[in-house]
Formats: structure tokens, C-alpha cells, sequence
């Protein structure tokens, strides 16, 4: 599947920057100021909730790449028809204080259901982070042969940090870091690490293996607008201005 040219550049820099605005967040007051706050900060691309109203607004304020994100997969069709270039099935985050978990058969199956129905779309797709690594990296595989043209990762949100700064803040991002240095071994697709990560942990997802990062919480939860400016800037900073090589390279002084 042929992806969106800035989304392919951003990816194959090992730069991407999604900032998300959330899988159940459907009204238009606390969806514009994120996709305002992407646009002018220099993120890559917006995720939102499956609903062609949004769709529209988000290309009203300028979103160049925009991503729906459902777990009903019957929802993709009128999105993809209201202009959306890519659909994601998750992440599931939100869905756990909920008392809801996803298997990896269900996110397969959900996996094969979208791509019946959105056939010419790119897919991304979450891996659930409380599978067991081992059992991560099997399904990003069969979800890659189902049709999945990117795999995201997540964790943020049962993440427990034990302290304060810097190091909660990697703390916090260990178990989504985890998943995208183990799924990006075994996947010939792009990885998205997302879920709990920062301008401090960001450049650390893409040295685990990612391509890019998706962050939600540290944006949409503001209520300043130029907070979220801020926050989307420095990650781009942050990503722009790391060069990192990934885990797995040699390090040279």
C-alpha cells in the first residue's frame, strides 16, 4: 500500500510525530485546538476519532496527513469517503479502565475486517501491550500478512512510575519502548511507538527501532492552547534534533 508522501518521508527519516487526539473524543471544541496546536507546532500527522464531521475540521485547520482511529472497523468507510488517508485500528488505552481487553485473534480478525472494507487505505494497526512480548512480536507478523501497513505499539497508561522527572518520565515509557525494539526486529513495515511518551523518551522510541511516535495525553488533556503548542514543538525539536542510531547499532564516539 502506497502511503501519503509526507507521511513515507517522515517515516523513512525516522522522524514522524503524530499527535493524537483520541479514539473516543468526538467533540469539535477539544478536537480543533489539538489539530491547530499540531499544524503550528510541526507534527506530521493528527489522529482522530472515526466521525466525517472531524475529518473535515481537522483539514479545515490545516492538517496535512490525517489519520481515524476506531475499533469498529465499520466505521472506516465514511471516514476514508470524508477524505481520511489513513485508518488505525486502536489504540486500545482507553479502553482499559473500562474492564476491556483485546486479544490478539480479535485485533486480527478486526485487522482483516478493515481491510476488506477499506481496501485502498493505509492501516496501521496496535499491537496490545499486555500481551506478553513474545506473543507481540507473533501477532505484529500475522497482522503484517493480514494487510496491516504500519504496526503502532502502546503501554503508556498501566505504566506505574515509581519516581519523579526525568526518570518517571522513562519509566513511564518503558513498557511502549519495550514493545517497538522488539516488534521493529520483526516486522519489515514502519513501527509507531506511542502511549505514554515525551520529548524526553521520543528520541528514545526511534532508537528502540520506531519511526515515528504518537503522543496523546501530554497534548489533549491541556487546556491552554499554547501549551500544546509548546509541548508538540518540543517534540519536534526533540525528534528533529536527535540523531540517534538504533539499539541494535554501533555507537561511535
Amino acid at each position: 500500500m502506497t502511503l501519503p508522501a509526507r507521511l513515507a518521508a517522515c517515516l523513512a527519516a525516522r522522524q514522524g510525530l503524530k499527535i493524537i487526539a483520541g479514539l473516543q473524543t468526538f467533540a469539535t471544541e477539544r478536537v480543533r485546538p489539538v489539530c491547530n496546536a499540531a499544524v503550528v507546532g510541526g507534527a506530521d500527522l493528527v489522529d482522530i476519532a472515526a466521525d466525517p464531521q472531524l475529518v473535515r475540521l481537522a483539514r479545515s485547520c490545516g492538517v496535512a496527513t490525517v489519520c481515524v482511529s476506531a475499533v469498529e472497523p465499520e466505521r472506516f468507510p465514511a471516514v476514508v469517503a470524508a477524505g481520511a488517508d489513513l485508518v488505525e485500528i486502536g489504540n486500545f488505552d482507553c479502553f482499559y479502565d473500562q474492564g476491556r481487553d483485546f486479544t490478539g485473534a480479535e485485533v486480527l480478525e478486526l485487522t482483516r475486517r478493515s481491510r476488506a472494507l477499506v481496501a485502498d487505505v493505509p492501516l496501521s494497526v496496535t499491537v496490545p501491550h499486555r500481551l506478553p512480548l513474545s506473543e507481540q512480536q507473533r501477532l505484529a507478523e500475522q497482522l503484517v500478512a493480514a494487510g496491516a501497513d504500519l504496526i503502532q505499539t502502546e503501554g503508556g497508561t498501566s505504566s506505574q512510575p515509581q519516581s519523579a522527572g526525568i526518570q518517571g518520565l522513562i519509566e513511564k515509557a518503558v513498557p511502549t519502548l519495550a514493545a517497538a525494539h522488539a516488534i521493529s526486529r520483526m516486522v519489515r513495515v514502519p513501527v509507531l511507538c506511542a502511549s505514554g511518551l515525551s520529548a524526553v523518551t521520543a528520541p528514545m522510541a526511534i532508537a528502540a527501532g520506531a519511526a515515528a511516535v504518537g503522543v496523546g495525553r501530554a497534548v489533549n488533556r491541556l487546556e491552554d492552547p499554547l501549551a500544546m503548542v509548546a509541548v508538540v514543538r518540543s517534540l519536534r525539536q526533540a525528534l528533529t534534533t536527535s540523531v540517534a542510531p538504533t539499539l541494535d547499532s554501533p555507537i561511535r564516539p
